[in-house]
């Protein structure tokens, strides 16, 4: 299955039967069964009926309401029974300091080995690249991570290992794109804006998928508690950045699927965006990449990076439960 994009403005989802339809004036743009679907995500002025929520609850649909540029506003979710225990037990082990520690060094842990992953594989692509500068200091911050003795060093050591890192991903963009640091909120050049993107889509992939399996998505480890962030779901993207979001966009740019031409700057504020026909091509390119198989470097089973996520937060959820430790997932590449 996978997920539903809804991105035509002025266009209205109702149900037919056990089926969606997209409709714009007299027009039926789509027309699929609801057990095809695994979340629906509406983006602008995209209206919907109250019979079609009704239809999506039946069959444990979530939907997602974000603006045109992809910001989440809100999800829409059925009612479905909750895990109290696993909530209780979420809860319970934020005052383990211990726990938290060595979860969050895992999480770190991943996420570096992950950046390594995607410089080594792509300077063996590309060896005229110099990129050994920057796989020396991620190196030395991963040492640094596994003796570290407090969260605030952790997220000292990691946001210094992104910064090295994302000088690493500047030099492998190749073409007409430039790309000198990372920004946000709002993006200010195309590479941003793909990478923001596809950092917000997966985020809300993992939100969706802990609240579904019982967690409390807001009660993150390694990321503190703010006000309105799903912290936990914070926790688990970072293992997932660079072996998705980064590749993706690195796959997007580098072999030209997407060019200058595709963007445009935000006419009210600063910004820069997909126009619509592109995030259409957007949407198309990350079903595509979500769904690939490959061998699981644990399992060594048929995966998709789609049931990864699943796989990563019912690892966390044993983790807590049972007192395991957390392996984070780290692709083979």
């Amino acid at each position: 299955m996978a997920n539903l994009y809804l991105t035509e403005q002025n266009s209205v989802l109702r149900k037919t039967g056990d089926r969606l339809i997209v409709q714009k004036k007299d027009e039926i743009l789509l027309d699929v069964q609801c057990h095809k679907i695994d979340a629906v995500l509406i983006f602008g002025n995209v209206q919907f009926t109250t019979q079609a929520v009704h239809e999506l609850f039946e069959h444990g649909i979530e939907m997602a309401i974000l603006s045109r540029r992809g910001r989440l506003i809100g999800q829409i979710t059925s009612p479905a029974t909750k895990n109290i225990t696993l909530r209780i037990q979420q809860f319970g082990k934020y005052t383990d300091n211990e726990f938290r520690l060595k979860l969050s060094i895992a999480i770190v842990t991943g996420k570096i080995n992950n950046s390594l992953k995607v410089i080594r594989h792509f300077s063996y692509n590309h060896p005229d690249i110099d990129l050994k500068s920057e796989t020396a200091a991620l190196k030395t911050s991963l040492e640094n991570v596994k003796s570290a003795n407090r969260i605030d060093q952790l997220l000292g050591l990691e946001g210094g290992a992104a910064k090295t890192y994302f000088k690493a991903f500047g030099k492998m963009i190749l073409g007409e794109f430039n790309f000198t640091d990372r920004n946000k909120r709002p993006p200010t050049d195309p590479v941003n804006a793909i990478l923001s993107l596809s950092y917000t889509m997966i985020f809300n992939e993992i939100s969706s998928l802990l609240d579904g399996l019982g967690f409390d998505p807001y009660l993150g480890y390694f990321h503190s508690v703010d006000y309105g962030r799903a912290s936990l779901a914070a926790d688990l993207i970072e293992e997932f950045r660079a072996p998705i979001a980064d590749r993706f966009t690195l796959n997007l740019i580098n072999n030209r699927i997407v060019g200058q031409e595709d963007f445009y700057t935000n006419p009210k504020g600063a910004g820069v965006y997909l126009k619509r026909e592109a995030l259409k091509r957007y949407f198309t390119e990350y079903e595509t990449m979500l769904n690939h198989e490959f061998i699981h470097p644990k399992t060594k089973e048929n995966t998709t990076f789609r049931k990864c996520f699943r796989l990563q937060a019912e690892n966390l959820a044993s983790t807590i439960q049972n007192d395991s430790l957390y392996i984070p997932f780290v692709l083979e590449i």
